[in-house]
Protein backbone atom coordinates (compact mmCIF):
# COMPACT_ATOMS: atom_id res chain seq x y z
CA UNK A 1 0.00 0.00 0.00
CA UNK A 2 1.13 3.97 -0.33
CA UNK A 3 0.00 5.74 2.95
CA UNK A 4 2.55 8.32 3.43
CA UNK A 5 4.55 10.12 0.38
CA UNK A 6 6.65 12.90 0.02
CA UNK A 7 6.43 15.87 -2.66
CA UNK A 8 9.53 18.21 -2.79
CA UNK A 9 9.00 20.27 -5.47
CA UNK A 10 6.20 22.08 -7.29
CA UNK A 11 4.78 23.36 -10.93
CA UNK A 12 7.38 22.67 -13.82
CA UNK A 13 10.10 21.10 -11.66
CA UNK A 14 7.21 17.84 -10.66
CA UNK A 15 6.22 16.58 -13.95
CA UNK A 16 8.25 18.48 -16.83
CA UNK A 17 8.31 15.35 -18.81
CA UNK A 18 4.13 15.20 -18.72
CA UNK A 19 3.78 18.26 -21.28
CA UNK A 20 1.35 19.55 -18.74
CA UNK A 21 -0.32 22.59 -20.88
CA UNK A 22 -2.09 24.12 -17.80
CA UNK A 23 -0.65 24.72 -14.05
CA UNK A 24 -3.22 25.54 -11.09
CA UNK A 25 -1.99 28.74 -9.47
CA UNK A 26 -3.06 27.11 -6.24
CA UNK A 27 -0.74 24.72 -5.99
CA UNK A 28 0.13 22.77 -2.51
CA UNK A 29 3.50 23.56 -1.08
CA UNK A 30 5.99 21.19 -0.73
CA UNK A 31 5.69 18.67 1.75
CA UNK A 32 7.64 15.81 3.47
CA UNK A 33 4.81 14.00 4.93
CA UNK A 34 1.59 13.58 3.12
CA UNK A 35 -1.35 11.45 4.29
CA UNK A 36 -4.35 10.70 3.19
CA UNK A 37 -7.52 13.84 3.13
CA UNK A 38 -4.06 16.36 2.23
CA UNK A 39 -4.35 18.35 -0.83
CA UNK A 40 -1.72 16.71 -3.32
CA UNK A 41 -0.74 18.08 -7.01
CA UNK A 42 -1.92 15.35 -9.68
CA UNK A 43 -2.16 15.81 -13.41
CA UNK A 44 -4.91 14.79 -15.52
CA UNK A 45 -6.31 15.25 -19.03
CA UNK A 46 -9.12 16.86 -19.43
CA UNK A 47 -11.50 15.53 -22.22
CA UNK A 48 -13.59 18.53 -22.38
CA UNK A 49 -11.47 20.19 -25.29
CA UNK A 50 -10.35 18.66 -28.37
CA UNK A 51 -7.14 17.68 -27.86
CA UNK A 52 -7.49 16.92 -24.32
CA UNK A 53 -5.91 19.70 -21.82
CA UNK A 54 -2.98 18.46 -19.56
CA UNK A 55 -3.53 20.26 -16.33
CA UNK A 56 -1.63 20.13 -13.40
CA UNK A 57 -4.40 20.59 -9.99
CA UNK A 58 -4.50 19.89 -6.53
CA UNK A 59 -7.11 17.31 -5.28
CA UNK A 60 -7.54 15.88 -2.35
CA UNK A 61 -5.83 12.36 -1.54
CA UNK A 62 -9.15 10.03 -0.39
CA UNK A 63 -11.26 9.10 -3.68
CA UNK A 64 -15.02 10.64 -3.04
CA UNK A 65 -17.10 9.04 -6.00
CA UNK A 66 -19.99 11.31 -7.71
CA UNK A 67 -22.70 9.37 -6.17
CA UNK A 68 -21.23 9.93 -2.09
CA UNK A 69 -23.01 11.79 0.27
CA UNK A 70 -20.26 12.43 2.39
CA UNK A 71 -16.67 13.22 1.28
CA UNK A 72 -15.62 11.30 4.59
CA UNK A 73 -15.63 8.07 2.54
CA UNK A 74 -12.80 9.10 0.56
CA UNK A 75 -10.49 8.42 3.57
CA UNK A 76 -11.33 4.90 2.96
CA UNK A 77 -10.23 5.10 -0.47
CA UNK A 78 -6.79 6.42 -0.91
CA UNK A 79 -5.61 3.07 -2.49
CA UNK A 80 -7.15 1.30 -5.22
CA UNK A 81 -6.11 -2.28 -5.75
CA UNK A 82 -5.17 -2.45 -9.34
CA UNK A 83 -6.24 -6.30 -9.87
CA UNK A 84 -9.83 -5.25 -8.51
CA UNK A 85 -10.83 -2.13 -10.12
CA UNK A 86 -13.47 -3.21 -12.44
CA UNK A 87 -15.50 -5.06 -9.78
CA UNK A 88 -15.40 -1.86 -7.39
CA UNK A 89 -18.30 0.15 -7.90
CA UNK A 90 -16.37 3.23 -6.58
CA UNK A 91 -13.62 2.87 -9.17
CA UNK A 92 -14.90 1.28 -11.92
CA UNK A 93 -15.92 4.68 -13.93
CA UNK A 94 -13.25 6.37 -13.30
CA UNK A 95 -11.28 3.56 -14.11
CA UNK A 96 -12.93 4.21 -17.78
CA UNK A 97 -12.39 8.50 -17.69
CA UNK A 98 -10.55 9.96 -15.13
CA UNK A 99 -7.32 8.76 -14.77
CA UNK A 100 -4.42 10.86 -13.15
CA UNK A 101 -1.26 10.52 -12.29
CA UNK A 102 0.44 11.64 -9.35
CA UNK A 103 4.17 12.47 -9.11
CA UNK A 104 6.11 12.50 -6.07
CA UNK A 105 9.90 12.42 -4.89
CA UNK A 106 9.28 9.68 -2.81
CA UNK A 107 7.01 7.54 -0.68
CA UNK A 108 7.55 5.73 2.73
CA UNK A 109 6.71 1.90 3.59
CA UNK A 110 6.91 0.25 6.73
CA UNK A 111 8.65 -3.16 7.12
CA UNK A 112 7.67 -5.17 10.28
CA UNK A 113 10.58 -6.88 11.43
CA UNK A 114 10.21 -8.63 14.59
CA UNK A 115 6.87 -7.22 15.46
CA UNK A 116 8.62 -3.85 15.30
CA UNK A 117 7.46 -1.21 12.00
CA UNK A 118 10.34 0.47 10.59
CA UNK A 119 10.02 3.17 8.10
CA UNK A 120 12.13 3.44 4.62
CA UNK A 121 11.78 5.70 2.40
CA UNK A 122 11.32 4.83 -0.78
CA UNK A 123 12.57 6.69 -3.96
CA UNK A 124 14.44 7.07 -7.66
CA UNK A 125 18.04 7.13 -6.88
CA UNK A 126 18.34 10.01 -9.30
CA UNK A 127 16.22 11.90 -7.89
CA UNK A 128 13.84 12.39 -10.72
CA UNK A 129 10.04 12.33 -10.13
CA UNK A 130 8.30 9.46 -9.43
CA UNK A 131 5.16 8.61 -10.85
CA UNK A 132 1.76 6.58 -9.43
CA UNK A 133 -1.27 5.68 -11.25
CA UNK A 134 -3.74 6.92 -9.52
CA UNK A 135 -8.34 7.82 -10.43
CA UNK A 136 -10.00 11.00 -10.06
CA UNK A 137 -13.59 12.04 -9.22
CA UNK A 138 -15.47 15.53 -9.05
CA UNK A 139 -17.51 15.56 -6.07
CA UNK A 140 -20.83 18.16 -5.93
CA UNK A 141 -21.54 19.48 -2.34
CA UNK A 142 -25.35 19.50 -2.35
CA UNK A 143 -24.82 21.94 0.87
CA UNK A 144 -23.39 24.67 -1.05
CA UNK A 145 -24.53 27.35 -3.67
CA UNK A 146 -23.62 26.74 -7.35
CA UNK A 147 -22.03 29.44 -7.48
CA UNK A 148 -19.60 28.75 -4.08
CA UNK A 149 -15.92 28.05 -5.81
CA UNK A 150 -15.76 25.11 -3.15
CA UNK A 151 -18.65 22.99 -4.36
CA UNK A 152 -16.85 20.99 -6.76
CA UNK A 153 -14.08 18.51 -4.93
CA UNK A 154 -11.58 17.11 -7.10
CA UNK A 155 -10.30 13.82 -5.14
CA UNK A 156 -8.13 11.07 -5.86
CA UNK A 157 -6.74 7.55 -5.15
CA UNK A 158 -3.40 5.59 -5.47
CA UNK A 159 -3.00 2.00 -7.21
CA UNK A 160 -1.24 -0.28 -5.92
CA UNK A 161 -0.16 -3.90 -6.84
CA UNK A 162 1.68 -6.56 -5.34
CA UNK A 163 5.16 -5.61 -4.80
CA UNK A 164 8.43 -7.54 -6.66
CA UNK A 165 11.92 -7.99 -5.19
CA UNK A 166 13.79 -5.84 -2.88
CA UNK A 167 10.54 -3.81 -2.52
CA UNK A 168 8.37 -6.92 -1.35
CA UNK A 169 10.86 -7.42 1.30
CA UNK A 170 9.34 -4.02 2.95
CA UNK A 171 5.64 -4.74 2.12
CA UNK A 172 3.85 -7.38 0.16
CA UNK A 173 2.35 -4.27 -1.99
CA UNK A 174 3.42 -1.08 -3.97
CA UNK A 175 2.26 1.74 -5.53
CA UNK A 176 1.73 1.43 -9.82
CA UNK A 177 4.43 2.81 -10.84
CA UNK A 178 3.97 4.44 -14.13
CA UNK A 179 7.16 5.24 -16.52
CA UNK A 180 6.66 8.16 -19.22
CA UNK A 181 5.40 6.69 -21.56
CA UNK A 182 2.85 4.29 -19.86
CA UNK A 183 1.77 7.93 -18.05
CA UNK A 184 0.98 9.24 -20.99
CA UNK A 185 -0.86 6.64 -22.11
CA UNK A 186 -2.68 6.52 -18.59
CA UNK A 187 -3.91 9.48 -19.11
CA UNK A 188 -5.62 9.30 -22.37
CA UNK A 189 -9.03 9.83 -21.85
CA UNK A 190 -10.30 8.99 -25.54
CA UNK A 191 -8.75 5.28 -24.90
CA UNK A 192 -11.04 2.53 -25.80
CA UNK A 193 -8.81 -0.26 -24.39
CA UNK A 194 -8.54 0.66 -20.61
CA UNK A 195 -7.87 -3.29 -19.81
CA UNK A 196 -5.14 -2.88 -21.99
CA UNK A 197 -3.71 0.42 -21.10
CA UNK A 198 -4.14 -0.98 -17.13
CA UNK A 199 -2.53 -4.35 -17.64
CA UNK A 200 0.26 -2.67 -19.89
CA UNK A 201 1.26 -0.40 -17.27
CA UNK A 202 1.16 -3.07 -14.20
CA UNK A 203 3.36 -5.51 -16.47
CA UNK A 204 5.32 -2.48 -16.60
CA UNK A 205 5.80 -1.50 -12.69
CA UNK A 206 8.38 -3.51 -11.99
CA UNK A 207 10.81 -2.10 -14.39
CA UNK A 208 10.66 1.55 -12.28
CA UNK A 209 10.37 -0.71 -9.06
CA UNK A 210 13.76 -2.27 -9.78
CA UNK A 211 15.55 1.52 -10.51
CA UNK A 212 14.33 2.71 -6.65
CA UNK A 213 16.76 3.03 -4.12
CA UNK A 214 15.30 2.62 -0.20
CA UNK A 215 16.72 3.26 3.59
CA UNK A 216 15.63 3.32 6.92
CA UNK A 217 13.82 6.32 8.54
CA UNK A 218 13.62 7.78 12.08
CA UNK A 219 10.05 7.13 13.35
CA UNK A 220 9.14 11.16 13.35
CA UNK A 221 7.77 10.09 10.02
CA UNK A 222 4.87 8.40 12.19
CA UNK A 223 3.59 11.45 13.05
CA UNK A 224 1.74 13.09 10.24
CA UNK A 225 2.21 16.66 12.14
CA UNK A 226 6.06 16.23 11.54
CA UNK A 227 6.86 17.93 8.23
CA UNK A 228 10.33 18.71 7.82
CA UNK A 229 13.15 17.85 5.29
CA UNK A 230 14.86 15.61 7.80
CA UNK A 231 12.52 13.52 7.45
CA UNK A 232 13.74 11.34 4.50
CA UNK A 233 17.85 11.59 5.62
CA UNK A 234 18.68 7.80 6.32
CA UNK A 235 19.29 6.82 10.14
CA UNK A 236 21.14 3.61 11.24
CA UNK A 237 19.15 0.55 10.88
Amino acid sequence: MCGRFVVANVGSELVGVLRVDLVSEHLPEPSYNIAPTSPVAIVLDSAKTEPPTRRLETARWGLVPAWAKDPAIGARAFNARSEELEDKPMFRKALEKRRAVVPASGYYEWKSVDGTKIPHYIHPSDDSPLFFAGLYEWWKNPALADDDPDRWMLSFTILTRDSIGRLGSIHDRMPLFLDPDHADAWLDPTTENVRDVLDAAIDAAPAVAETLDDHVVGKAVGNVRNNTPDLIEPVAS
